[in-house]
């Protein structure tokens, strides 16, 4: 698998589709963040590891009415090409109601705490 990132981001998006309650993704420390980055921005109910027989992560899916709590994920910074960008450039997801996740030198971040530690990287996905 050559981007692992958009995997973890197909998996979730088929899952809500689906109307799935949990999808399970293979686990990296990477894809963990971005996964609690989720969890706090209210996209997703909750976050859990699972050890066994190989480590994975368990994702629990949000509803608000029936209705899937993220309507489109896009990926923006490919294996291909690559898209970075200084702190006050990060581009803004639905015109500041999604959210777009950065991977920084100081760890993977929401464009917003990116903005205010004024730290640029990566530009990973963006979710609304």
């Amino acid at each position: 698998m050559t981007d692992p990132i958009a995997d973890m981001i197909t998996r979730i998006k088929n899952a809500l589709l689906a109307r799935h309650g949990q999808v399970e993704i293979p686990y990296s420390k990477l894809k963990f963040e971005l996964a609690q980055i989720l969890e706090q921005e209210k996209y997703i109910e909750k976050v859990d590891v699972k050890q066994a027989p190989l480590p994975s992560i368990v994702v629990t899916l949000r509803y608000v009415n029936r209705a899937p709590a993220i309507t489109q994920v896009r990926r923006v910074s490919k294996p291909g090409r690559r898209q970075y960008a200084k702190a006050q450039n990060i581009p803004r997801a639905l015109g500041g109601y999604g959210l777009t996740i950065v991977s920084t030198s100081q760890g993977v971040m929401s464009d917003q705490q990116a903005r205010q530690s004024n730290v640029g990287g990566e530009v990973l996905c963006q979710i609304w």
